[in-house]
């Protein structure tokens, strides 16, 4: 009896890493958003909801397997930069840049993360 449980007991060593593998939850994404308008302008707020109603179409919930990081510059220019390094800091796994000036402190702080540039004007 003492065999049949030794290897009882090799079986289930063997498959606990497969079955703990299996068990890990899912990584949270990161997508990092750097808003050219103010926090409280209307505009800005429906581009940031649109953004969460697409990913939410596609399976990413804010707050449940993905997170949103955004900043709001506001025009300012010395924000876009500070910003930029800011949500670079915290390893996304993408970036959305909008707007010329957050595309541009992107490029300078990373050349490592995926930026995806929207209501970019100009050559950059």
């Amino acid at each position: 009896m003492r065999r049949r449980a030794f290897i009882a007991l090799l079986g289930g060593a063997a498959t606990w890493p497969l079955a703990a593998r299996a068990q890990q939850p899912n990584q949270t994404r990161r997508v990092a958003v750097l808003q050219t308008l103010a926090e409280n302008d209307l505009e800005g707020q429906s581009w940031v909801n649109a953004l969460k109603q697409g990913l939410a179409v596609l399976g990413w919930t804010d707050g449940v397997n993905v997170r949103l990081d955004v900043r709001w510059a506001g025009g300012e220019a010395n924000l876009y930069r500070e910003f930029a390094k800011e949500l670079v800091d915290l390893h996304p796994d993408v970036i959305v840049a909008v707007g010329t000036p957050s595309a541009m402190a992107f490029l300078r702080e990373t050349h490592t993360i995926p930026i995806v540039f929207t209501s970019v004007t100009g050559c950059i």
